[in-house]
């Protein structure tokens, strides 16, 4: 990895904060740090970055909030680290617009394999402005067409991988990139099992052989994204028309509903 622009690093202990500049320098990124929340939202925006590392623990503001602070006017790759991984923390660094979290203490080649594997993820923007957290990696449901066409199709849902975009009965869904990488994943299933670790392993990108150990809570962090799914679908969890949960494995595409094509 090479010239991959600028990443800033904030966190407050250190010794990992040199830490993290050695692996990121060593990756390709020009580097910047900051030992604080408040100063660290400055160099985000006067250093334009490109990735972010974020600790949760801060001695002025929490991760939580540099983070919602970021997000609204940045659309940098965002790791969380943290020592906590209790499902109310993964909760909300995904919902506040993270793009991926670690827990301390890490390996090196871990934190290079997740950044790689973000960064091979692509981002959306419209007009020259940084989109939203609504709309970050709009996605497309999948239309039923040719493989190589990038459009899949499923019961009233389009989704267009090359645009990265999704639509409902011709209406645009707006989809973070780990919800257009489920959506994408289990459409192309076309009703196969997908398992709670295929899923992660789709949200990394791909990245890690299947042999990798994938946590608890990296498959929280699955259920957590797939809920999300649901709730902007409008799901109908009795009777779902595209999202189907298979008891102790994982999920699948629901069957096709000859009345939506």
């Amino acid at each position: 990895m090479d010239d991959l622009g600028v990443a800033v690093v904030i966190e407050d202990d250190a010794d990992v904060r040199n830490l993290l500049e050695g692996v990121l320098t060593q990756a390709g990124f020009e580097v910047h740090t900051a030992d604080d929340g408040r100063s660290g939202v400055e160099v985000v925006r006067s250093k334009q970055a490109n990735v972010v590392t974020l600790d949760i623990g801060l001695p002025d503001i929490d991760g939580f909030e540099v983070l919602r602070r970021i997000r609204t006017f940045s659309n940098a790759y965002v790791v969380m680290l943290t020592g906590r991984t209790e499902e109310p923390d993964l909760l909300s660094a995904l919902n506040t617009g993270a793009d991926d979290y670690i827990a301390k203490p890490f390996r090196p080649r871990e934190l290079r394999a997740r950044v790689a594997a973000m960064m091979r993820r692509p981002r959306q923007e419209e007009n020259g402005l940084r989109p939203s957290p609504a709309t970050w990696g709009q996605a497309a449901a999948p239309a039923a067409g040719p493989a190589e066409s990038g459009v899949l199709q499923h019961n009233g849902l389009r989704l267009d991988h090359r645009t990265r975009t999704v639509e409902v009965k011709g209406e645009p869904l707006g989809l973070t990139r780990s919800e257009f990488d489920l959506l994408h994943v289990l459409l192309k299933g076309g009703g196969a099992v997908c398992s709670r670790a295929d899923l992660v392993r789709a949200v990394r990108g791909e990245f890690y052989d299947h042999d990798t150990y994938i946590s608890e809570a990296d498959e929280r962090a699955v259920e957590v994204h797939v809920g999300n799914l649901r709730r902007k679908l409008n799901e109908d969890q009795l009777s779902p028309r595209w999202l189907q949960t298979v008891r102790g494995v994982g999920y699948r595409l629901a069957p096709r509903r000859p009345d939506d094509a």
